[in-house]
């Protein structure tokens, strides 16, 4: 039977480029997939999957209204090949689209690959996070290392000039201009202080 995957990490772990691989392998043995992403992320484009080192891949944006179930069952009657769904960014999902996704899972046989973020830069959870985290057969981590080396479980949303930005909506879509993995003590020092983050600079563990 098929599963329902959660791979989830803090930014900037490689999660879009490892969608897009197992996309590549599913349809190097001449399996179709379908991608799916939030459509208020256009970093790569409308409908656009882009990974930061270059690989990129068409995508269906999806919206909260959107029903997962409804649309990968009409999808798989128009291509009886389609035989994975991998959603990126899904943090994003609602709680009844998790629930779809699961639905795709258990009654089309088709296994869904879900990746996302646990926490928001508050770190309180994601709605889609919270949820997949409850219902998916399989979770992995994918790790990324904090600049002091420890390995990152967290994401610091920071201002132009490096400081931590504390308030603000839970969506704000950014990549390395915006966001920092960092661990749990990191992410405390730089949120309690006002001490700007600096990437290269090593010695600036506390």
């Amino acid at each position: 039977m098929a599963k329902l995957y959660f791979y989830y990490s803090a930014m900037n772990a490689g999660k879009t480029t490892t969608l897009l691989q197992s996309s590549y392998n599913y349809q190097e043995r001449g399996i179709s997939t379908r991608l799916f992403l939030p459509d208020f992320d256009d970093r790569g484009g409308v409908g656009t999957i882009s990974s930061r080192i270059g690989l990129k891949a068409k995508a269906f944006p999806f919206s909260k209204d959107v029903n997962f179930f409804n649309k990968i069952s009409t999808e798989k009657e128009e291509d009886p090949t389609l035989g994975c769904v991998l959603v990126d960014e899904a943090h994003f999902l609602s709680k009844d689209q998790v629930y779809q996704l699961a639905q795709v899972a258990d009654e089309l046989n088709i296994p869904v690959l879900t990746y996302g973020l646990r926490t928001d830069f508050q770190a309180e959870p994601f709605e889609g996070s919270q949820y997949l985290l409850a219902l998916a057969e399989e979770i992995q981590e994918i790790k990324t290392i904090c600049y002091c080396g420890k390995k990152a479980t967290m994401n610091l949303r920071i201002d132009q000039e490096g400081y931590a930005v504390k308030e603000g909506d839970q969506v704000e879509i950014g990549g390395n201009d915006r966001y920092v993995a960092l661990c749990r003590r990191h992410f405390k020092y730089h949120r309690d202080n006002r001490v700007a983050v600096k990437l290269h600079d090593v010695k600036m563990a506390a």
